[in-house]
């Protein structure tokens, strides 16, 4: 009679299958929300040209990397898949922007004030995109916009007189509705980022559950075709049979290479966020769905289960040697290392982009 097999292998190889359908779930959405938001305020200045330049070139040698090293053909599919999302964004900045190499610095509030249109701004306006010259103010200007503001500051304040005050009998005395500031405001900006906040958890759950519903799926299937490929063609090979883990020189290089570039993206965002002291234009989704994706990536690597400990619990009478379990995860993380490293460390330069995230929020608010 067979035992069963022990609970500790299968959760591993359970935990590393399950990360690995949500990092895959997780890149695959990971560019729509960034595309959405610059379509929906028909602007890309939140967004560093350089960091998605970069990203790109990341991409690519992500593709030769994993063509040379020989990994599984959907992580070979989603790179490319990658690199046409960058396309799409690097498209939507020249677009948005014109083509140019150059990060716009402008700050939200400057890029208010340039917008906004008033009853006493258009002339101005006008004129310099025109490239009309724009004369001194002189004495009789600075009387008559003095004149102006008072009239103009006289009419405010007599819209804001109820009609009651006219009557000699009832006092003008400033109501204190107008005195005191909107309660509004701070609940108003409060419903907005708790409404913010439940929309990404919500679209994050979603994602997660696709992937897990994916490796669901796909575990089932190949376990029936696993049954019945086992009923006619079962036999027992040593441990010492099992294929090396091939380590291929060049793939390792662009490894390494695409881990740099990754690494050296979020710097220019950084500092761009940094020099216009705001967020406004980054989807805080985009870069929810790559911290996870990358997270978990990092986690189905490390869940990895060396060949001989699955012929061990598939055979029973079959054991690993003396230091053939280490040594062949040792192999496993070396060839690997390159892809943890720009995974890892982009995960933790993520988290510096959400610190950003809260503080230039909190400033706003």
């Amino acid at each position: 009679m067979r035992h069963p097999a022990p609970g500790l292998n299968l959760d591993i190889e359970a935990l590393s299958g399950i990360c690995g359908s949500i990092s895959i779930a997780c890149w695959i959405v990971v560019f729509s929300p960034q595309i959405i938001e610059n379509f929906r305020r028909h602007s890309a200045d939140g967004l560093s040209l350089i960091f998605i330049i970069i990203w790109l070139l990341g991409d690519i040698f992500n593709i030769l990397g994993a063509v040379l090293q020989g990994v599984l053909p959907t992580m070979t599919i989603l790179a490319v898949y990658y690199t046409l999302a960058d396309i799409v964004l690097l498209g939507q900045c020249f677009y948005y922007r014109g083509f140019t190499l150059s990060d716009a610095q402008t700050t939200p509030h400057e890029e208010a004030i340039v917008e906004e249109s008033t009853e006493e701004s258009p002339l101005l306006a006008s004129e310099s995109t025109n490239n009309r010259p724009i004369s001194r103010p002189t004495a009789a200007d600075a009387d008559w916009t003095r004149r102006s503001s008072s009239f103009s500051s006289f009419h405010s304040h007599l819209n804001q007189v109820d009609a009651r005050h006219l009557s000699p009998a009832t006092p003008l005395i400033a109501s204190s509705k107008t005195t005191t500031h909107s309660p509004i405001a701070f609940p108003t900006a409060l419903n907005s980022t708790v409404r913010s906040l439940l929309l990404n958890t919500t679209a994050l759950i979603l994602v997660c559950a696709a992937g897990v519903l994916g490796w669901f799926l796909t575990t089932r299937s190949s376990q029936r075709q696993h049954h019945h490929h086992h009923h006619h063609h079962a036999s027992p090979i040593s441990a010492n049979e099992s294929e090396e883990i091939p380590l291929d020189l060049w793939g390792q290089i662009f490894g390494y290479l695409c881990a740099a570039l990754y690494l050296g993206s979020r710097v220019p965002q950084l500092l761009l966020n940094y020099r216009r002291k705001s967020t406004e234009g980054v989807s805080m989704l985009f870069f929810l769905f790559a911290c996870v994706g990358n997270l978990t990536y990092v986690m189905s690597i490390f869940a990895y289960e060396p060949e001989c400990r699955k012929l061990e619990r598939e055979f029973r009478a079959i054991q690993c040697e003396d230091g053939e379990w280490s040594s062949e995860y040792r192999r496993y993380i070396l060839v690997n290392t390159s892809w943890l490293i720009g995974s890892a460390g982009t995960l933790l330069l993520d988290l510096l982009i959400f610190t950003q995230f809260w503080i230039y929020r909190k400033k706003v608010e």
